[in-house]
């Protein structure tokens, strides 16, 4: 079996083999996959193997319709799509029951999940359910959006001559968290700790953050953070829908809401996002406050 790979720049289209392993997925067993940020590019080889291998999919509502694309026909798929705050997404307790009975009926099975399964994909919970059942598993790691968005908006999210370090913070706080907390300050029913991170980071990469953006920045700059500091928001990054607004702390909230920029959005706080300006390679739409 082979997988045509998409060149979008040169219109070349390459054929890349994808050896059979009839041992990477058995009957029983749960493969809890990465499909990156949305571009089918981003997929893994191993990502491949697994889809090729499954005979039943469960995936992530973000998981990219180009992605989807490429399960085999004749292939089951299983839409267990959550998205914050919609009353019609399907709970984690129920996802993870689904994954049980379909190991525990002999079919291979793959867990498909936007990004990295344990970057802020919940992949930890539903490994952890699936040992403690006595199923065996694996994980297949991908591209997370925190780290391909911002390559995308040519934008590096580590620089020799302005940061050392890099924090990836979740916006979204599930009342389920009640164990994460990082520094003991807990305001606006938050268990993070801005203020402390924005003293301590010089780049900030935020998940899931536009409900709570307004409470987020006003933290990050009550905790020293300049009003100037530039912020990049990356709205469906690696896509060919990506949209990408540049702005700056004190605006944010201000020029989010002109521009109508809607999740999913990733957000890059720090000087690096200056070097979109020199750096930007990617065919996207750069987002004018109010337009």
């Amino acid at each position: 079996m082979v997988w045509a790979a998409r060149q979008r720049e040169i219109g070349v289209v390459t054929e890349i083999p994808i050896p059979h392993d009839p041992n990477f997925l058995r009957k029983g067993m749960v493969a809890l996959v990465g499909a990156g940020p949305g571009d089918p590019d981003l997929l893994t080889v191993a990502a491949l193997k697994a889809l090729w291998a499954a005979d039943v999919v469960v995936h992530d509502a973000l998981v990219s319709p180009l992605i989807l694309a490429l399960i085999p026909a004749g292939c089951e798929v299983i839409s267990a799509g959550k998205r914050g705050g919609n009353p019609d997404s399907t709970h984690q307790a129920d996802i993870c029951d689904t994954l049980v009975a379909l190991a525990q009926a002999n079919r291979r099975v793959v867990r498909l999940k936007g990004g990295d399964p344990f970057v802020f994909g919940r992949g930890g919970e539903e490994a952890s359910r699936l040992a403690e059942e006595g199923i065996p598993f694996r994980i297949v790691p991908g591209l997370t959006a925190g780290i391909a968005g911002p390559a995308y908006a040519g934008i590096p999210i580590t620089h020799r001559l302005v940061n050392a370090n890099v924090a990836f913070v979740t916006g979204h706080e599930s009342a389920e968290n009640s164990g994460f907390r990082l520094g003991e300050a807990e305001q606006d029913g938050s268990r993070v700790d801005w203020e402390t991170i924005a003293q301590t980071f010089p780049v900030l990469v935020l998940y899931m953050a536009m409900k709570n953006l307004a409470s987020v920045s006003q933290r990050l700059m009550a905790g020293g953070r300049s009003a100037e500091t530039p912020v990049a928001l990356i709205q469906w990054a690696t896509t060919p829908e990506q949209r990408t607004l540049v702005t700056t702390l004190g605006r944010v909230v201000q020029d989010v809401a002109s521009c109508d920029l809607k999740p999913p959005v990733i957000i890059v706080i720090g000087e690096v996002v200056r070097y979109r300006e020199a750096l930007a390679w990617f065919a996207d739409v750069t987002v004018q406050p109010g337009g």
